[in-house]
């Protein structure tokens, strides 16, 4: 009898353990004032294109691209990573990585102009790629074989835009184009400081 209630707690405990012992990994809500990208060290907007990667530890990793999260991974690797995050285009729903459906176009603008955006399901993003008349569908594992590359012609684009001063939805802001702002605002002080 005794040997019994034993077994049985033993038991127990062993389901206990068992059961806790898988984490539960929680994406982290974005904080615009403080969170920047950690492969581009660019503001981090409250958006859809905004992932993240929860470390085994409970760490969060925020990023402003698809892209810069990939780049993340291809320096440090996968090993400490618990999970990682993307939004839906639509709602800006966190989903799992590996759960969600990617629509690719070098047209398709994104904060590093990486053209990936995210769908927590694929007739969401078959409808965008109707509604856009571009993008390739793609799923989490055929990411793994993506070349990965920047669209030049969507960052000079965007460079252009912030030089024109016009403004658009779209989280782009590049370290050159406030050189550049910057400068001039320099330059125009100069001129009225000299004219005095």
């Amino acid at each position: 009898m005794k040997k019994g209630i034993i077994a049985i707690s033993l038991m127990l405990v062993l389901i206990a353990v068992t059961g806790c012992g898988k984490q539960a990994y929680q994406p982290q809500a974005i904080n615009e004032d403080v969170d920047v990208c950690v492969i581009c060290n660019m503001q981090v907007k409250d958006d859809a294109y905004a992932t993240q990667i929860v470390t085994k530890e409970g760490k969060s990793l925020k990023f402003d691209d698809l892209g810069c999260m990939n780049e993340w991974k291809a320096q440090n690797g996968t090993e400490d990573i618990g999970m990682e995050y993307v939004r839906d285009y639509n709602d800006k729903e966190w989903i799992e990585y590996k759960k969600a459906t990617y629509v690719y176009d070098a047209s398709i603008r994104t904060p590093m102009a990486y053209g990936l955006v995210s769908f927590k399901d694929k007739q969401a993003a078959e409808q965008f790629i109707e509604e856009q008349g571009v993008g390739q569908l793609l799923s989490s594992e055929e990411l793994a074989n993506h070349t990965w590359e920047q669209s030049m012609d969507m960052m000079d684009m965007d460079m252009h835009m912030h030089e024109d001063g016009e403004t658009h939805e779209e989280p782009h802001t590049h370290e050159q184009s406030h050189t550049h702002e910057e400068s001039h605002a320099h330059d125009e002080h100069s001129e009225d400081q000299s004219g005095h």
